[in-house]
Protein backbone atom coordinates (compact mmCIF):
# COMPACT_ATOMS: atom_id res chain seq x y z
CA UNK A 1 0.00 0.00 0.00
CA UNK A 2 1.46 4.02 -0.76
CA UNK A 3 0.47 7.62 -0.91
CA UNK A 4 -0.26 9.27 -3.15
CA UNK A 5 -0.62 12.85 -3.55
CA UNK A 6 -0.18 16.14 -6.47
CA UNK A 7 -1.02 19.41 -8.10
CA UNK A 8 -2.80 20.02 -10.97
CA UNK A 9 -2.63 23.45 -12.31
CA UNK A 10 -3.13 25.68 -15.37
CA UNK A 11 -0.08 26.53 -17.95
CA UNK A 12 -1.16 30.12 -16.81
CA UNK A 13 -0.48 29.54 -13.13
CA UNK A 14 2.53 30.44 -11.00
CA UNK A 15 5.41 26.80 -10.88
CA UNK A 16 4.39 24.26 -8.32
CA UNK A 17 6.31 25.66 -4.90
CA UNK A 18 8.32 23.06 -3.79
CA UNK A 19 8.01 23.61 -0.15
CA UNK A 20 4.49 22.22 -1.38
CA UNK A 21 5.28 19.01 -2.89
CA UNK A 22 7.72 18.62 -0.08
CA UNK A 23 4.75 18.75 2.49
CA UNK A 24 2.48 16.87 0.54
CA UNK A 25 5.65 14.25 0.36
CA UNK A 26 6.07 14.31 4.31
CA UNK A 27 2.61 13.70 4.91
CA UNK A 28 1.60 10.77 3.84
CA UNK A 29 5.48 9.17 4.37
CA UNK A 30 3.73 7.12 7.07
CA UNK A 31 1.52 5.24 4.03
CA UNK A 32 4.93 4.37 2.35
CA UNK A 33 8.04 3.86 4.16
CA UNK A 34 10.12 2.07 1.69
CA UNK A 35 10.43 4.77 -0.63
CA UNK A 36 9.33 8.13 -2.05
CA UNK A 37 9.46 9.83 -5.78
CA UNK A 38 7.80 12.69 -7.70
CA UNK A 39 7.62 13.66 -11.30
CA UNK A 40 7.00 17.27 -12.51
CA UNK A 41 6.09 18.20 -15.80
CA UNK A 42 5.01 21.66 -16.25
CA UNK A 43 2.35 22.95 -13.78
CA UNK A 44 1.62 19.11 -12.98
CA UNK A 45 3.08 17.18 -9.78
CA UNK A 46 2.64 13.14 -9.34
CA UNK A 47 3.91 12.46 -5.53
CA UNK A 48 4.47 8.71 -4.47
CA UNK A 49 5.36 7.21 -1.38
CA UNK A 50 5.34 3.51 -1.73
CA UNK A 51 4.82 0.56 0.75
CA UNK A 52 6.55 -2.11 -1.25
CA UNK A 53 4.15 -5.32 -1.72
CA UNK A 54 4.72 -6.85 -5.13
CA UNK A 55 8.01 -6.49 -7.25
CA UNK A 56 10.06 -5.16 -4.54
CA UNK A 57 13.11 -4.58 -6.87
CA UNK A 58 11.18 -2.57 -10.42
CA UNK A 59 8.32 -1.23 -8.84
CA UNK A 60 8.98 2.18 -7.85
CA UNK A 61 6.81 4.95 -9.04
CA UNK A 62 5.96 7.30 -10.45
CA UNK A 63 5.56 4.20 -13.38
CA UNK A 64 6.21 6.03 -16.89
CA UNK A 65 5.26 4.66 -20.65
CA UNK A 66 5.07 6.95 -23.55
CA UNK A 67 3.64 9.87 -23.21
CA UNK A 68 2.11 9.05 -19.63
CA UNK A 69 2.89 8.75 -15.97
CA UNK A 70 1.20 6.78 -12.77
CA UNK A 71 1.00 6.69 -9.66
CA UNK A 72 -1.08 4.36 -7.78
CA UNK A 73 -1.86 3.67 -3.92
CA UNK A 74 -3.48 -0.15 -4.30
CA UNK A 75 -3.20 -3.76 -5.70
CA UNK A 76 -4.58 -4.49 -9.08
CA UNK A 77 -5.27 -8.45 -8.31
CA UNK A 78 -5.84 -9.31 -11.93
CA UNK A 79 -2.43 -8.06 -13.04
CA UNK A 80 -0.91 -11.25 -14.07
CA UNK A 81 -4.33 -11.66 -16.66
CA UNK A 82 -3.86 -8.30 -17.61
CA UNK A 83 -0.18 -8.36 -18.67
CA UNK A 84 -1.33 -12.31 -20.61
CA UNK A 85 -3.92 -9.90 -22.42
CA UNK A 86 -1.35 -7.41 -23.48
CA UNK A 87 1.05 -9.49 -25.06
CA UNK A 88 2.59 -6.73 -27.48
CA UNK A 89 3.52 -4.73 -24.64
CA UNK A 90 7.30 -4.17 -23.34
CA UNK A 91 6.66 -4.08 -19.76
CA UNK A 92 9.82 -2.26 -17.52
CA UNK A 93 8.41 -3.57 -14.18
CA UNK A 94 6.62 -6.49 -13.04
CA UNK A 95 4.82 -4.28 -10.58
CA UNK A 96 0.56 -4.62 -10.62
CA UNK A 97 0.45 -0.98 -11.25
CA UNK A 98 2.10 -1.13 -14.85
CA UNK A 99 -0.67 -2.58 -16.22
CA UNK A 100 -3.37 -0.12 -15.89
CA UNK A 101 -1.21 2.58 -17.18
CA UNK A 102 -1.41 1.00 -20.47
CA UNK A 103 -4.27 0.17 -20.11
CA UNK A 104 -5.30 3.84 -19.73
CA UNK A 105 -3.46 4.60 -23.30
CA UNK A 106 -5.27 2.35 -25.12
CA UNK A 107 -8.87 3.33 -23.39
CA UNK A 108 -8.20 6.55 -21.64
CA UNK A 109 -10.86 6.81 -18.66
CA UNK A 110 -12.88 3.59 -19.57
CA UNK A 111 -9.69 2.09 -18.48
CA UNK A 112 -11.00 1.44 -14.78
CA UNK A 113 -13.56 -0.96 -15.99
CA UNK A 114 -10.99 -3.93 -16.21
CA UNK A 115 -9.46 -3.35 -13.50
CA UNK A 116 -10.23 -5.90 -10.08
CA UNK A 117 -8.88 -4.84 -7.20
CA UNK A 118 -8.79 -1.41 -4.35
CA UNK A 119 -6.75 1.22 -5.71
CA UNK A 120 -6.82 5.36 -6.20
CA UNK A 121 -5.10 6.49 -9.63
CA UNK A 122 -3.42 9.22 -10.53
CA UNK A 123 -1.97 9.35 -14.13
CA UNK A 124 -0.44 12.44 -15.96
CA UNK A 125 -0.33 12.65 -19.60
CA UNK A 126 1.62 15.07 -21.27
CA UNK A 127 0.46 14.73 -25.00
CA UNK A 128 -3.10 16.06 -23.72
CA UNK A 129 -2.07 17.79 -20.72
CA UNK A 130 -4.64 16.10 -18.90
CA UNK A 131 -4.94 14.07 -15.31
CA UNK A 132 -7.31 11.22 -14.64
CA UNK A 133 -8.08 10.72 -10.65
CA UNK A 134 -9.74 7.17 -9.94
CA UNK A 135 -10.84 5.67 -7.22
CA UNK A 136 -12.18 1.74 -7.03
CA UNK A 137 -15.92 1.24 -7.02
CA UNK A 138 -16.33 -0.02 -3.39
CA UNK A 139 -13.74 2.90 -2.06
CA UNK A 140 -11.65 0.27 -0.47
CA UNK A 141 -8.99 3.04 -1.01
CA UNK A 142 -9.46 6.72 -0.58
CA UNK A 143 -8.53 9.91 -2.44
CA UNK A 144 -9.39 13.51 -1.58
CA UNK A 145 -9.11 16.86 -3.89
CA UNK A 146 -9.61 20.37 -3.57
CA UNK A 147 -9.64 23.36 -5.89
CA UNK A 148 -6.98 25.71 -5.33
CA UNK A 149 -5.74 29.05 -6.58
CA UNK A 150 -4.68 28.29 -10.10
CA UNK A 151 -5.80 24.50 -10.15
CA UNK A 152 -6.29 21.45 -7.82
CA UNK A 153 -4.77 19.11 -5.39
CA UNK A 154 -5.17 15.88 -4.70
CA UNK A 155 -3.81 13.19 -1.59
CA UNK A 156 -4.75 9.93 -0.22
CA UNK A 157 -5.42 12.10 3.21
CA UNK A 158 -7.18 15.36 3.68
CA UNK A 159 -4.05 15.66 6.43
CA UNK A 160 -1.72 16.03 3.52
CA UNK A 161 -3.79 19.26 1.98
CA UNK A 162 -3.76 21.07 5.11
CA UNK A 163 -0.52 19.99 6.20
CA UNK A 164 0.77 21.91 2.86
CA UNK A 165 -1.38 24.51 3.49
CA UNK A 166 -3.59 23.86 0.38
CA UNK A 167 -6.76 24.32 2.30
CA UNK A 168 -7.38 26.21 5.66
CA UNK A 169 -8.69 24.09 8.83
CA UNK A 170 -11.85 24.64 9.44
CA UNK A 171 -15.47 22.71 9.64
CA UNK A 172 -18.63 22.45 7.80
CA UNK A 173 -20.86 22.27 9.95
CA UNK A 174 -23.26 20.03 8.86
CA UNK A 175 -20.80 17.31 8.08
CA UNK A 176 -20.28 17.84 12.04
CA UNK A 177 -23.83 17.09 12.60
CA UNK A 178 -23.52 14.21 11.14
CA UNK A 179 -20.60 12.75 12.68
CA UNK A 180 -22.10 13.41 16.03
CA UNK A 181 -25.55 11.67 15.33
CA UNK A 182 -24.49 8.45 12.75
CA UNK A 183 -20.54 8.37 13.97
CA UNK A 184 -19.67 9.35 9.89
CA UNK A 185 -19.92 11.76 7.51
CA UNK A 186 -21.77 11.11 3.90
CA UNK A 187 -21.10 11.86 0.65
CA UNK A 188 -18.43 13.92 -1.35
CA UNK A 189 -18.08 16.83 0.88
CA UNK A 190 -15.81 15.98 4.02
CA UNK A 191 -15.93 17.99 7.17
CA UNK A 192 -13.29 20.00 5.52
CA UNK A 193 -15.04 23.50 3.82
CA UNK A 194 -13.63 22.66 0.35
CA UNK A 195 -12.01 19.17 0.61
CA UNK A 196 -13.90 16.73 -1.28
CA UNK A 197 -13.43 12.59 -1.94
CA UNK A 198 -13.49 10.96 -4.75
CA UNK A 199 -17.10 9.10 -4.71
CA UNK A 200 -16.53 5.26 -5.43
CA UNK A 201 -16.50 3.88 -8.54
CA UNK A 202 -15.31 7.69 -9.93
CA UNK A 203 -13.20 8.92 -12.26
CA UNK A 204 -12.33 12.66 -12.74
CA UNK A 205 -10.94 13.42 -16.11
CA UNK A 206 -9.11 16.99 -15.78
CA UNK A 207 -7.52 19.37 -17.88
CA UNK A 208 -5.12 22.40 -17.56
CA UNK A 209 -6.31 22.66 -13.63
CA UNK A 210 -10.18 22.46 -14.58
CA UNK A 211 -12.49 18.54 -13.68
CA UNK A 212 -14.04 18.31 -17.34
CA UNK A 213 -16.08 15.01 -17.04
CA UNK A 214 -16.83 12.50 -14.26
CA UNK A 215 -17.47 8.95 -14.89
CA UNK A 216 -18.68 6.44 -12.48
CA UNK A 217 -18.35 2.52 -12.07
CA UNK A 218 -20.85 0.84 -9.50
CA UNK A 219 -20.05 -1.61 -7.20
CA UNK A 220 -22.95 -3.81 -7.20
CA UNK A 221 -24.89 -5.51 -10.25
CA UNK A 222 -28.24 -3.74 -11.08
CA UNK A 223 -31.44 -5.87 -11.61
CA UNK A 224 -33.99 -7.65 -9.43
CA UNK A 225 -33.02 -10.94 -7.27
CA UNK A 226 -32.51 -13.96 -9.19
CA UNK A 227 -34.06 -17.00 -9.52
CA UNK A 228 -31.31 -19.91 -8.03
CA UNK A 229 -31.49 -22.68 -5.65
CA UNK A 230 -29.61 -22.94 -3.08
CA UNK A 231 -27.46 -25.54 -4.03
CA UNK A 232 -26.10 -24.31 -6.86
CA UNK A 233 -25.76 -20.47 -4.79
CA UNK A 234 -23.84 -22.58 -2.88
CA UNK A 235 -21.75 -24.03 -5.25
CA UNK A 236 -21.37 -20.55 -7.11
CA UNK A 237 -20.32 -18.83 -3.71
CA UNK A 238 -17.49 -21.40 -3.37
CA UNK A 239 -15.77 -20.70 -6.59
CA UNK A 240 -16.40 -16.98 -6.14
CA UNK A 241 -15.17 -17.21 -2.59
CA UNK A 242 -11.83 -19.58 -3.80
CA UNK A 243 -10.80 -16.90 -6.31
CA UNK A 244 -11.46 -13.63 -4.45
CA UNK A 245 -9.11 -15.33 -1.80
CA UNK A 246 -6.81 -16.80 -3.79
CA UNK A 247 -6.43 -13.01 -5.68
CA UNK A 248 -6.20 -11.05 -2.63
CA UNK A 249 -3.18 -13.30 -1.43
CA UNK A 250 -0.89 -12.42 -4.46
CA UNK A 251 1.93 -11.14 -2.37
CA UNK A 252 5.43 -10.81 -2.52
CA UNK A 253 5.90 -10.40 1.10
CA UNK A 254 4.18 -12.08 3.94
CA UNK A 255 0.63 -12.52 5.12
CA UNK A 256 -1.74 -13.06 7.63
CA UNK A 257 -5.20 -12.15 8.50
CA UNK A 258 -7.51 -10.42 11.41
CA UNK A 259 -9.30 -13.49 12.78
CA UNK A 260 -12.71 -12.59 15.34
CA UNK A 261 -15.14 -14.47 16.71
CA UNK A 262 -18.01 -13.83 13.64
CA UNK A 263 -18.49 -15.42 10.50
CA UNK A 264 -17.00 -13.09 7.89
CA UNK A 265 -13.31 -14.12 9.33
CA UNK A 266 -13.69 -17.59 10.02
CA UNK A 267 -14.91 -17.88 5.90
CA UNK A 268 -11.70 -16.12 5.03
CA UNK A 269 -9.76 -18.49 7.31
CA UNK A 270 -11.06 -21.40 5.92
CA UNK A 271 -10.33 -20.06 2.82
CA UNK A 272 -6.46 -19.35 3.19
CA UNK A 273 -6.09 -22.34 4.94
CA UNK A 274 -7.51 -24.23 2.11
CA UNK A 275 -5.05 -22.61 -0.20
CA UNK A 276 -2.21 -22.26 1.93
CA UNK A 277 0.50 -25.33 2.62
CA UNK A 278 1.89 -23.75 5.55
CA UNK A 279 -0.38 -22.35 9.00
CA UNK A 280 -2.16 -18.94 8.22
CA UNK A 281 -0.68 -16.71 10.90
CA UNK A 282 -3.95 -15.34 12.42
CA UNK A 283 -4.33 -12.18 14.89
CA UNK A 284 -7.27 -12.11 17.19
CA UNK A 285 -8.03 -9.16 19.91
CA UNK A 286 -9.42 -9.48 23.11
CA UNK A 287 -9.94 -6.65 26.01
CA UNK A 288 -9.13 -6.82 29.91
CA UNK A 289 -12.28 -5.68 31.28
CA UNK A 290 -15.10 -7.71 33.03
CA UNK A 291 -17.97 -8.35 30.59
CA UNK A 292 -16.76 -7.45 27.80
CA UNK A 293 -17.58 -9.44 24.78
CA UNK A 294 -13.99 -11.25 23.65
CA UNK A 295 -13.73 -12.79 20.56
CA UNK A 296 -10.29 -14.67 21.82
CA UNK A 297 -11.80 -18.36 22.76
CA UNK A 298 -14.02 -18.82 19.73
CA UNK A 299 -11.21 -17.28 17.10
CA UNK A 300 -8.97 -20.01 18.79
CA UNK A 301 -12.02 -22.95 18.59
CA UNK A 302 -11.53 -22.01 14.89
CA UNK A 303 -7.51 -21.40 14.49
CA UNK A 304 -7.14 -24.85 15.97
CA UNK A 305 -9.60 -26.40 13.45
CA UNK A 306 -7.96 -24.74 10.91
CA UNK A 307 -4.75 -25.83 12.03
CA UNK A 308 -3.61 -21.86 12.08
CA UNK A 309 -1.11 -20.28 13.95
CA UNK A 310 -2.82 -18.05 16.11
CA UNK A 311 -1.63 -14.36 17.68
CA UNK A 312 -3.32 -12.75 20.31
CA UNK A 313 -3.74 -9.06 22.17
CA UNK A 314 -5.14 -8.40 25.04
CA UNK A 315 -6.54 -4.25 25.09
CA UNK A 316 -6.45 -3.01 28.02
CA UNK A 317 -7.97 0.20 29.41
CA UNK A 318 -4.05 1.85 30.45
CA UNK A 319 -3.34 0.90 26.63
CA UNK A 320 -5.98 3.16 25.16
CA UNK A 321 -5.52 6.19 27.39
CA UNK A 322 -1.48 6.01 26.69
CA UNK A 323 -2.44 5.72 22.79
CA UNK A 324 -5.63 7.02 22.15
CA UNK A 325 -4.47 11.00 20.95
CA UNK A 326 -2.20 9.27 18.19
CA UNK A 327 -5.16 6.55 17.88
CA UNK A 328 -7.75 9.78 16.84
CA UNK A 329 -5.22 11.74 15.20
CA UNK A 330 -4.66 9.03 12.71
CA UNK A 331 -8.18 9.59 11.32
CA UNK A 332 -8.31 12.94 9.82
CA UNK A 333 -11.33 11.90 8.17
CA UNK A 334 -13.50 11.78 10.98
CA UNK A 335 -14.81 7.83 11.97
CA UNK A 336 -16.66 7.81 15.84
CA UNK A 337 -15.89 4.30 15.46
CA UNK A 338 -14.43 2.85 18.48
CA UNK A 339 -13.41 -0.07 16.64
CA UNK A 340 -10.66 1.87 15.66
CA UNK A 341 -9.14 0.81 18.82
CA UNK A 342 -8.38 -2.95 18.40
CA UNK A 343 -8.11 -2.43 15.01
CA UNK A 344 -4.95 0.07 15.73
CA UNK A 345 -3.51 -2.33 18.40
CA UNK A 346 -4.08 -5.20 15.71
CA UNK A 347 -2.14 -3.46 12.99
CA UNK A 348 0.81 -2.62 15.38
CA UNK A 349 0.90 -6.20 16.48
CA UNK A 350 0.67 -7.73 12.82
CA UNK A 351 3.75 -4.98 11.48
CA UNK A 352 6.03 -7.02 13.79
CA UNK A 353 5.30 -10.06 11.25
CA UNK A 354 3.32 -9.56 8.18
CA UNK A 355 3.37 -6.32 5.66
CA UNK A 356 -0.34 -7.63 4.44
CA UNK A 357 -3.28 -8.67 6.30
CA UNK A 358 -6.73 -9.96 4.63
CA UNK A 359 -9.81 -8.81 6.89
CA UNK A 360 -13.52 -9.46 7.10
CA UNK A 361 -15.08 -5.96 6.12
CA UNK A 362 -17.73 -5.82 3.53
CA UNK A 363 -19.51 -9.03 4.24
CA UNK A 364 -22.80 -7.80 6.30
CA UNK A 365 -23.29 -5.64 3.39
CA UNK A 366 -22.44 -8.32 0.60
CA UNK A 367 -24.66 -10.80 2.54
CA UNK A 368 -27.18 -9.14 4.11
CA UNK A 369 -25.99 -9.26 7.66
CA UNK A 370 -27.07 -6.59 9.87
CA UNK A 371 -30.11 -6.76 12.43
CA UNK A 372 -30.92 -3.05 10.85
CA UNK A 373 -31.53 -4.94 7.11
CA UNK A 374 -34.27 -7.13 8.79
CA UNK A 375 -36.14 -4.13 10.14
CA UNK A 376 -36.02 -2.22 6.99
CA UNK A 377 -37.45 -5.60 5.47
CA UNK A 378 -40.58 -5.30 6.95
CA UNK A 379 -43.34 -2.51 5.62
CA UNK A 380 -44.22 0.28 8.29
CA UNK A 381 -47.09 -1.15 10.04
CA UNK A 382 -45.13 -4.44 10.64
CA UNK A 383 -42.39 -2.38 12.62
CA UNK A 384 -40.36 -1.72 9.67
CA UNK A 385 -38.45 1.76 9.47
CA UNK A 386 -35.69 3.52 7.53
CA UNK A 387 -32.30 3.06 9.05
CA UNK A 388 -30.59 5.42 11.35
CA UNK A 389 -33.76 7.61 11.50
CA UNK A 390 -32.48 8.25 14.95
CA UNK A 391 -29.47 10.56 16.02
CA UNK A 392 -27.08 9.43 18.55
CA UNK A 393 -27.69 12.92 20.81
CA UNK A 394 -31.53 12.86 19.83
CA UNK A 395 -32.28 12.19 23.18
CA UNK A 396 -28.65 13.31 25.28
CA UNK A 397 -29.14 17.10 25.63
CA UNK A 398 -25.69 18.92 25.82
CA UNK A 399 -25.32 20.63 22.25
CA UNK A 400 -26.11 23.71 22.16
CA UNK A 401 -27.81 23.61 18.92
CA UNK A 402 -29.12 20.38 18.23
CA UNK A 403 -28.05 18.90 14.98
CA UNK A 404 -30.28 19.64 11.80
CA UNK A 405 -30.20 18.17 8.66
CA UNK A 406 -27.88 15.55 9.85
CA UNK A 407 -29.83 13.05 7.61
CA UNK A 408 -30.04 14.74 4.14
CA UNK A 409 -27.15 12.93 3.19
CA UNK A 410 -29.42 9.35 4.01
CA UNK A 411 -32.02 10.40 1.69
CA UNK A 412 -30.18 10.94 -0.60
CA UNK A 413 -28.06 7.70 -0.53
CA UNK A 414 -31.69 6.28 -0.03
CA UNK A 415 -33.31 7.76 -3.32
CA UNK A 416 -30.18 6.80 -5.38
CA UNK A 417 -30.45 3.50 -4.00
CA UNK A 418 -34.27 2.70 -4.24
CA UNK A 419 -34.39 1.56 -8.14
CA UNK A 420 -37.24 -0.39 -9.92
CA UNK A 421 -36.88 -4.25 -9.06
CA UNK A 422 -35.44 -4.03 -5.97
CA UNK A 423 -36.37 -5.32 -2.40
CA UNK A 424 -36.79 -3.32 0.66
CA UNK A 425 -33.04 -5.72 1.72
CA UNK A 426 -31.06 -4.81 -1.70
CA UNK A 427 -31.95 -1.23 -1.00
CA UNK A 428 -30.80 -1.14 2.23
CA UNK A 429 -27.69 -2.79 1.49
CA UNK A 430 -27.06 -0.09 -1.46
CA UNK A 431 -27.56 2.42 1.25
CA UNK A 432 -24.76 0.91 3.42
CA UNK A 433 -22.36 0.49 0.46
CA UNK A 434 -22.72 3.61 -0.40
CA UNK A 435 -21.68 5.80 2.71
CA UNK A 436 -21.60 3.60 5.78
CA UNK A 437 -18.78 0.91 4.06
CA UNK A 438 -16.81 3.77 2.72
CA UNK A 439 -17.11 6.67 4.94
CA UNK A 440 -16.32 4.54 8.37
CA UNK A 441 -15.13 0.71 7.95
CA UNK A 442 -13.09 1.23 5.04
CA UNK A 443 -11.47 4.75 6.40
CA UNK A 444 -11.25 3.13 9.87
CA UNK A 445 -9.17 0.52 8.40
CA UNK A 446 -7.29 2.13 5.92
CA UNK A 447 -5.92 4.74 8.48
CA UNK A 448 -5.56 1.94 11.66
CA UNK A 449 -3.12 -0.13 9.26
CA UNK A 450 -1.57 2.20 7.73
CA UNK A 451 -0.47 4.18 10.82
CA UNK A 452 1.65 0.83 11.21
CA UNK A 453 2.70 0.78 7.30
CA UNK A 454 0.70 -2.01 6.89
CA UNK A 455 -1.70 -2.98 3.95
CA UNK A 456 -5.15 -4.18 4.70
CA UNK A 457 -7.48 -6.37 2.04
CA UNK A 458 -10.95 -6.87 2.02
CA UNK A 459 -11.66 -10.01 -0.06
CA UNK A 460 -15.40 -9.87 0.55
CA UNK A 461 -15.26 -6.36 -1.60
CA UNK A 462 -14.62 -8.17 -5.38
CA UNK A 463 -16.50 -7.69 -8.28
CA UNK A 464 -16.81 -11.53 -8.29
CA UNK A 465 -18.35 -11.88 -4.75
CA UNK A 466 -20.27 -8.99 -5.51
CA UNK A 467 -21.96 -10.71 -9.26
CA UNK A 468 -22.27 -13.96 -6.96
CA UNK A 469 -24.10 -12.38 -3.92
CA UNK A 470 -26.11 -9.34 -4.31
CA UNK A 471 -28.91 -10.41 -6.96
CA UNK A 472 -29.51 -13.22 -4.36
CA UNK A 473 -32.95 -13.93 -3.46
CA UNK A 474 -33.76 -12.38 -0.08
CA UNK A 475 -34.65 -15.59 1.24
CA UNK A 476 -30.53 -16.87 0.76
CA UNK A 477 -29.34 -13.98 2.49
CA UNK A 478 -32.18 -13.28 5.59
CA UNK A 479 -33.65 -16.81 6.53
CA UNK A 480 -35.46 -17.68 10.03
CA UNK A 481 -34.43 -14.16 11.53
CA UNK A 482 -30.82 -14.48 11.11
CA UNK A 483 -28.51 -12.95 8.06
CA UNK A 484 -26.10 -13.81 5.97
CA UNK A 485 -27.60 -17.19 5.48
CA UNK A 486 -26.12 -18.45 2.26
CA UNK A 487 -22.43 -17.93 3.83
CA UNK A 488 -23.72 -19.63 7.13
CA UNK A 489 -24.60 -22.79 5.55
CA UNK A 490 -21.43 -22.25 2.76
CA UNK A 491 -19.27 -21.74 6.27
CA UNK A 492 -21.61 -25.14 8.00
CA UNK A 493 -20.15 -27.62 5.71
CA UNK A 494 -16.83 -25.80 5.56
CA UNK A 495 -15.91 -25.02 8.69
CA UNK A 496 -18.14 -26.15 11.70
CA UNK A 497 -16.06 -25.22 14.26
CA UNK A 498 -16.89 -21.78 13.91
CA UNK A 499 -20.74 -22.55 15.28
CA UNK A 500 -22.22 -20.31 12.03
CA UNK A 501 -25.61 -20.63 13.44
CA UNK A 502 -25.12 -19.52 17.29
CA UNK A 503 -26.55 -16.41 18.26
CA UNK A 504 -24.15 -13.61 17.72
CA UNK A 505 -22.03 -12.62 20.05
CA UNK A 506 -21.04 -8.81 18.79
CA UNK A 507 -18.29 -6.78 18.86
CA UNK A 508 -18.05 -4.23 21.67
CA UNK A 509 -15.27 -2.32 23.28
CA UNK A 510 -15.72 -1.12 26.48
CA UNK A 511 -15.62 2.24 26.11
CA UNK A 512 -18.54 3.43 28.01
CA UNK A 513 -17.33 1.76 31.19
CA UNK A 514 -13.61 2.81 30.94
CA UNK A 515 -15.01 6.30 30.51
CA UNK A 516 -17.21 5.92 33.53
CA UNK A 517 -13.81 4.87 35.40
CA UNK A 518 -12.37 8.27 34.79
CA UNK A 519 -15.49 10.38 34.07
CA UNK A 520 -15.15 13.21 36.42
CA UNK A 521 -11.49 13.93 35.41
CA UNK A 522 -12.36 13.44 31.62
CA UNK A 523 -15.57 15.23 31.60
CA UNK A 524 -13.98 18.62 32.85
CA UNK A 525 -11.34 18.36 30.51
CA UNK A 526 -13.34 17.55 27.47
CA UNK A 527 -15.54 20.52 28.46
CA UNK A 528 -12.73 22.77 28.07
CA UNK A 529 -11.18 21.50 25.04
CA UNK A 530 -12.07 24.60 22.20
CA UNK A 531 -13.58 22.58 19.58
CA UNK A 532 -16.63 21.03 22.11
CA UNK A 533 -16.83 24.60 24.39
CA UNK A 534 -18.29 25.93 20.97
CA UNK A 535 -21.12 23.52 20.48
CA UNK A 536 -21.99 21.88 23.67
CA UNK A 537 -22.67 22.90 27.29
CA UNK A 538 -19.52 22.56 29.67
CA UNK A 539 -21.58 21.65 33.03
CA UNK A 540 -23.93 19.20 30.67
CA UNK A 541 -21.17 17.67 29.46
CA UNK A 542 -19.41 17.13 32.91
CA UNK A 543 -22.64 15.52 34.00
CA UNK A 544 -22.90 13.34 30.74
CA UNK A 545 -18.69 11.87 31.29
CA UNK A 546 -20.30 11.63 34.99
CA UNK A 547 -23.10 8.95 34.06
CA UNK A 548 -21.66 7.34 31.19
CA UNK A 549 -21.50 3.84 32.23
CA UNK A 550 -25.49 3.95 30.69
CA UNK A 551 -24.87 2.51 26.91
CA UNK A 552 -26.25 5.94 25.59
CA UNK A 553 -24.77 8.03 27.81
CA UNK A 554 -21.68 6.41 26.85
CA UNK A 555 -21.45 6.59 23.33
CA UNK A 556 -22.35 10.18 23.13
CA UNK A 557 -19.47 10.83 25.63
CA UNK A 558 -17.15 8.42 23.56
CA UNK A 559 -18.22 10.95 20.69
CA UNK A 560 -17.46 14.01 22.60
CA UNK A 561 -14.30 12.34 23.78
CA UNK A 562 -13.57 11.52 20.24
CA UNK A 563 -14.04 15.05 18.43
CA UNK A 564 -11.96 16.74 21.27
CA UNK A 565 -8.90 15.00 20.38
CA UNK A 566 -9.95 14.98 16.28
CA UNK A 567 -10.57 18.89 16.67
CA UNK A 568 -7.23 19.19 18.13
CA UNK A 569 -4.72 17.19 15.96
CA UNK A 570 -6.41 18.92 12.72
CA UNK A 571 -8.61 21.65 13.35
CA UNK A 572 -6.00 23.16 16.27
CA UNK A 573 -3.16 21.35 14.44
CA UNK A 574 -1.68 20.29 17.63
CA UNK A 575 0.57 17.29 17.91
CA UNK A 576 -1.13 14.02 19.88
CA UNK A 577 1.75 13.84 22.44
CA UNK A 578 1.29 12.25 25.81
CA UNK A 579 -1.55 10.44 27.00
CA UNK A 580 -5.40 11.39 26.65
CA UNK A 581 -5.24 13.51 29.70
CA UNK A 582 -2.26 14.89 29.58
CA UNK A 583 -3.27 15.98 25.50
CA UNK A 584 -6.36 17.17 26.75
CA UNK A 585 -4.67 19.12 29.57
CA UNK A 586 -2.91 21.31 26.86
CA UNK A 587 -5.49 23.62 26.24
Amino acid sequence: MCGIAGLVLSPDAPPPDPAVIEALTRAIAHRGPDGSGHTMVGRVVLVHNRLSIIDLVTGDQPLFAGSAALVANGEFYNYRELRRDMPEVAFSSNSDCEPPLHLWLRQGPAYASALRGMYAIAIHDRATRSVTLTRDPFGIKPLYYAAITGGLAFASEPQALLNAGLVSRAVRPQARDELFQIQFTTGAETIFPGIHRLLPGETLHCRDGQIVERTRLAALPDGPPETISEADALARLDRALEESVDLHQRSDVPYGMFLSGGIDSATLLTLMARLNDKPVLAFTAGFAHPGAADEREQAAVVARALGARHETIEVSEAMVWRHLPEIIACLDDPVADYAIIPTWFLARRAVQDVKVVLSGEGGDEIFGGYGRYRTAMRPWWLGGKVMRARGNFDRVRVLRQHPGAWRDGMLAAEAQATRPGRTRLMVAQEIDMADWLPNDLLIKIDRGLMAHAVEGRTPFLDKGIAAAAFLLPDALKVNKGMGKWILRRWLEQNCPAAQPFAPKQGFTVPIGQWIGNQGARLGKLVAAQPGVAEIAYPDKVEALFRRSNARRHGFAAWTLLFYALWHRAHIQGLAPEGDVFEALSRV
